[in-house]
Formats: structure tokens, sequence, C-alpha cells
């Protein structure tokens, strides 16, 4: 059972990513857009592919280390998602959308690494 929610996790953060790829493809061509949307793409599909390595790892230890770049890569996005917000830069709903969604995702992580190093 507690594998599946792994999966669970790991396909909210892959659908996180891939909303990520649809928000910055929206984005306009402008020096803000091309700013924001570059720096808001590595960080919110790192967090999935991070998350993946994550599965793979022999210790608690690696498993931490993965999992704490995972929180690490949302929070970059959630604060680029802010600064957007902020600026009220494109795409109000998706933009909402997202910024609950990685909220949520940083709470999730978090309680993660909490619980194993414990």
């Amino acid at each position: 059972m507690n594998s599946d929610k792994k999966f669970d996790l790991e396909d909210r953060l892959v659908c996180f990513a891939a909303d990520i790829v649809f928000f910055c493809k929206d984005m306009p061509s402008d020096m803000t857009g091309q700013y924001y949307g570059n720096q808001l793409l590595r960080p919110g599909g790192s967090s999935a592919l991070n998350f993946g390595e994550a599965q793979g790892t022999n210790s608690d230890k690696d498993y931490i280390n993965k999992v704490s770049i995972t929180l690490k890569e949302l929070k970059e996005s959630r604060v680029n998602l802010r600064i957007l917000d902020r600026v009220k830069y494109v795409g109000n709903s998706m933009r909402s959308k997202l910024l609950n969604e990685v909220e949520q995702l940083v709470r999730i992580i978090a309680t993660i690494i909490k619980n194993k190093k414990q």
C-alpha cells in the first residue's frame, strides 16, 4: 500500500512538471516571459526527475538527499510562481492552480523527509 502512495506522488509531480511546460509555452516571448519561463521550467521538471531518482536509492541517507533536492526545486518553483502572481503575469487560473499544487507538494515532500529522518 505504501508503495502505491509513492507512485501517486510521482504521478502528481509528473503532472505538475507537465503543467509547468504548458504554462511556460503560453508565456509571451517578451523579456519577462523568457526569463521567468526558463527559470520555472528547470525546477518544475527537476522536482519530478529527482523524486524518480529517489525511488532507486539504496540507503535512507541517499533517499533523503534526493527527496531534499526535490523539495528545493519545488520551493524554487513556488517562489517563481509567486513572483508571476504578484505582477499578475499571464494565465491567472493556471497560475493559481500551479501555486496551489506546489504548496501541497512542498508540504507532502517536507513531511516525507521529516518522517524518514525519525
